[in-house]
């Protein structure tokens, strides 16, 4: 089969909004109906599950700027349908972008100018599930079986009990939530009215989608219908897939691009947090129980990642998470190390695939789980601002973008010991050259067989020493750090 994925993902630098904590934009004099007669949470304050701190796209539009300093091109953004909820995963419009977040007009405004920055938009489809507001949902609830969308949902019995916190729902529901109803996908009607959403905002402007649970809708040509479609409207879509383990089903060219790769966030954190890492935030959720690395189990499960489990395109259209909306945030895992924190960026920015900068994780927000995970920006208390960690990211973030060999290039591990761990990334004569130690007390050597007669100059981000290196030449990694060389550093 054939395999090809969007070009313009392997140059991407992707940065996930959830809108309603990124940032509230109160308009200008004309106002903005978005704010308008609506009361919301002090912003900054404790996060739960059911307020609403009022971020909204307008917000995200006036941050632009700003993600184009930290060098991202690419935004993924969680639901902005109609939701009476403030993550949105309970649809009830999917024609609609929610009034709160500034509705159509707002989101068409954002998209432009976006886009004239050359920043792509990718929005999160929730199709496994709706919310009981949809109009289909709430026909059942109003008529029963009478309704002619009786088949649009698995039913057990009626009449339905869609909103007693005592009992189970009487219908299918993701986790059993009820306010989360499961469409019945075999549902002709059902098939079409999804694939049409998939179309319509792709007719609108959007660059891709990620897709929420796809493995939930358990059926193969329901996907490869949806890719199909979707390619046909623009074969430049991205197509990624919230997929926590080995996904060949789904990626083998006929339906995903990519999936949230979740197997490489796990691999980061047991050979740079190891042994550190809080497990009891880890396990109830989808990462885990995290295996402790030492460097050469995370060099094998690098190369597996990268060089054995999908095609090689696919490869290079991976979405590299270190963090998520459903996670603990990077710095919390971390213990609040900074220099953790800093080598796992380091680490993102420099293997194959599309990196993810979750949003705030570039200045060192913090947050156990999900709701914690999902604070508010805080733009107005730049004291809390890792402003270190925020300029090595933009530095990381412009090695990537001047670096086809990062972005495009092959992968092979070079080096693999206890504590060091060295890999290589090469494209069209281009060659950078990666290498990381995690002893926390001994500096490690690491000894370079690479190419006779060619040096590569130090890259200035990491544990940066100005040393070339060519092939035969050992160096000093110090304590907990990593370096970079390549043929193009300035």
């Amino acid at each position: 089969m054939n395999v090809s994925t969007p070009d313009w993902v392997k140059d991407a630098v992707f940065y996930q909004i959830f809108p309603d904590r990124f940032d509230r934009d109160r308009g200008d004099s004309a106002g903005n109906p978005a704010i308008v007669g609506v009361t919301f949470q002090e912003w900054g304050g404790q996060p739960t599950p059911r307020k609403f701190m009022g971020g909204n796209l307008a917000g995200v539009e006036r941050r632009l700027d700003y993600l184009v300093e930290l060098g991202i091109s690419a935004i993924y953004l969680n639901p902005i349908f109609s939701a009476a909820a403030n993550h949105r995963y309970n649809t009830y419009d999917y024609f609609r972008v929610d009034p709160l977040l500034g509705g159509d007009a707002a989101f068409d405004k954002l998209l432009t100018s976006a886009h004239q920055r050359g920043i792509r938009v990718v929005l999160d489809g929730v199709f496994n599930h709706c919310g009981r507001g949809f109009f289909q949902f709430h026909h059942l609830l109003e008529n029963g079986p009478d309704s002619p969308y009786s088949d649009w949902f698995h039913v057990n019995r009626w009449p339905l009990n869609a909103y007693s916190s005592d009992e189970a729902p009487d219908y299918s529901a993701w986790w059993n939530i009820p306010a989360l109803p499961k469409f019945n996908t075999d549902n002709p009607g059902v098939r079409e009215f999804l694939w049409s959403v998939g179309t319509h905002w792709l007719e609108r402007g959007i660059d891709g989608w990620r897709l929420d649970v796809p493995d939930e809708i358990d059926d193969d040509s329901f996907w490869q219908e949806f890719r199909q479609r979707c390619k046909s409207v623009n074969p430049d879509a991205y197509i990624v897939g919230e997929l926590w383990k080995p996904a060949h089903r789904w990626l083998k060219g006929d339906q995903f691009d990519g999936q949230m790769n979740y197997l490489f966030t796990r691999a980061v954190f047991g050979y740079f947090i190891g042994r550190k890492l809080d497990q009891s935030q880890t396990i109830p959720m989808g990462y885990g129980r995290i295996r402790t690395l030492d460097g050469q189990s995370f060099g094998k499960e690098l190369d597996h990642i990268f060089n054995h489990l999908y095609h090689p395109e696919i490869a290079l259209a991976q979405l590299n998470m270190l963090g998520s909306h459903d996670t603990p945030r990077l710095m919390t895992l971390a213990n609040g190390d900074r220099a953790t924190v800093a080598l796992a960026f380091l680490c993102q920015m420099t293997v194959p695939g599309a990196p993810n900068i979750y949003y705030g994780d570039e200045i060192g927000m913090t947050g156990r789980t999900d709701p914690d995970c999902r604070k508010a920006f805080p733009w107005h208390d730049l004291g809390v601002w890792d402003n270190s960690l925020l300029e090595e990211l933009k530095r990381l973030t412009a090695m990537r973008h001047r670096s086809a060999a990062l972005r495009r290039g092959s992968f092979q591990v070079i080096q693999a010991d206890k504590q060091v761990v060295a890999y290589e990334r090469y494209f069209k004569g281009e060659r950078v050259v990666v290498a990381f130690n995690v002893a926390r007390r001994k500096p490690a050597v690491f000894k370079y067989t690479g190419a006779s007669g060619e040096v590569l100059r130090e890259e200035p981000v990491g544990a940066t020493q100005g040393e070339s290196l060519q092939a035969g030449a050992s160096v000093i990694l110090p304590p907990y750090s990593g370096r970079v060389w390549s043929s193009t550093a300035p």
